[in-house]
C-alpha cells in the first residue's frame, strides 16, 4: 500500500485538491437559483474538480527514462 501512495501520490493529491477546489468554488461561486446545470449541484462540483486537479497534475509528472539500446522503458526506483 506505502509504495502504491509512493507511486501514485501526485495524480491523488491532484484528486485532493481538485475536490476541495471544486467545493469551494460551489460555495463561494455557486449557482443558488438551480438553473445552472453544473454549479448548483456540490457533488458535480467536486466530480468535475476532482478530474480537473488530477489532469492538472499530472502535468508535472515525469516520464520514465527510455533505454535507447533496448527501445524499453526503465523505471527509477
Amino acid at each position: 500500500m506505502k509504495a502504491f501512495f509512493t507511486k501514485h501520490w501526485l495524480k491523488i493529491t491532484g484528486l485532493i485538491t481538485g475536490a476541495i477546489g471544486g467545493y469551494l468554488y460551489y460555495y463561494f461561486d455557486g449557482c443558488v437559483s438551480g438553473t445552472c446545470p453544473i454549479t448548483s449541484n456540490p457533488y458535480k462540483m467536486i466530480f468535475f474538480g476532482a478530474i480537473f486537479g488530477y489532469l492538472f497534475f499530472t502535468l508535472f509528472e515525469k516520464e520514465p527514462k527510455k533505454n535507447i539500446e533496448n527501445n524499453s522503458t526503465v523505471e527509477k526506483e
